[in-house]
C-alpha cells in the first residue's frame, strides 16, 4: 500500500468522521427541542418514542466517531512509519552508491580506477570482437612530473593530476573512458573507433590539450606550469 492511496484514505475517512460527528450533533440538537417541547405540553407516547429512538442513534453515531477517530490515527501513525522507512531507505541506497563510487575511482581526480577501467576494458573487448569493432588503450605519462612535486610541493602535483584529468574528460567522448592508473599515469579507451587512423588525431588532440598553459595556486601563490606528456597506443584486434 503506497503512502499516497494512505494518505487518499486518510483524507475520505476524515471525511466521513466530520460527517457522522456534524449529524450526532444535529439528533442531539433536534433530541433537545423535543424534550424541551414535551416539558412544556402533554407528552406524547409516538414523540417519546422517537426521541429514544434518536437518543440510541445518537450514540451509535457518537460510537462509530470514536472507532472512526481511532482508525485515522493509526493511519497517520503508519503514514508516519512508512515515510520514514522510505527516508531511511533512500539513505541507504544513496550510502550505498557513496561506498560503491568511492571503490571505483580516484579519490584524487574522480576518475575512474584500475577496477572499473579493466572491468569496461574487458567489455569493451567482448563488443569489439562482437561486432568487429576497433578499439584503442592510450597509455597516458606526465613528463618529469617528478621534479614538479620537488619543486613546488605535492600540492602543486595533486593540483596539476586535477587539471589534467579535467582536460582529459574534456576530450572524451560519452563511450570512452579515461582513468587514472596510479601516480602521474593515465589510461584512455577509446570505442568504437571508425578507423585505426582517427586513433593518432585522437593522441594528437589530447596532447594539445595537456600541454596548454596551465595555472595552480599553491597556498597564496599562482604557479605558471608547463606540462608535457607522453601517449604509448595498442590497437585491438592489431595489437591483441
Amino acid at each position: 500500500m503506497s503512502d499516497k492511496y494512505l494518505a487518499q484514505v486518510l483524507g475520505r475517512s476524515e471525511h466521513i468522521h466530520e460527517l457522522i460527528k456534524q449529524s450526532a450533533e444535529e439528533l442531539s440538537s433536534i433530541n433537545a427541542g423535543i424534550k424541551h417541547e414535551l416539558a412544556t405540553s402533554d407528552p406524547l407516547a409516538g414523540v417519546k418514542n422517537a426521541v429514544e429512538k434518536n437518543e440510541a442513534v445518537i450514540r451509535k453515531l457518537q460510537n462509530a466517531a470514536e472507532r472512526l477517530a481511532a482508525v485515522n490515527q493509526a493511519l497517520l501513525i503508519e503514514i508516519r512509519d512508512r515515510t520514514m522507512l522510505d527516508h531511511q531507505f533512500a539513505a541507504a541506497v544513496e550510502q550505498e552508491e557513496g561506498s560503491r563510487n568511492a571503490a571505483l575511482h580516484d579519490p584524487l581526480t574522480g576518475l575512474p580506477n584500475r577496477v572499473l577501467f579493466k572491468d569496461r576494458l574487458e567489455h569493451g573487448i567482448a563488443q569489439a570482437k562482437r561486432h568487429r569493432w576497433i578499439l584503442a588503450v592510450m597509455f597516458v605519462d606526465l613528463d618529469s612530473f617528478k621534479s614538479i612535486n620537488d619543486t613546488h610541493g605535492h600540492q602543486a602535483g595533486d593540483a596539476v593530476l586535477q587539471v589534467v584529468a579535467m582536460r582529459l574528460e574534456h576530450n572524451t567522448r560519452n563511450e570512452d573512458t579515461v582513468s587514472r592508473y596510479g601516480g602521474d599515469e593515465f589510461l584512455y579507451l577509446l570505442t568504437p573507433l571508425p578507423e585505426q587512423k582517427d586513433v593518432a588525431m585522437i593522441a594528437a588532440k589530447i596532447l594539445k590539450a595537456i600541454q596548454a598553459p596551465c595555472e595552480v595556486r599553491v597556498g597564496d601563490v599562482i604557479v605558471n606550469l608547463s606540462i608535457q606528456a607522453s601517449i604509448g597506443i595498442s590497437i585491438f584486434p592489431t595489437d591483441g
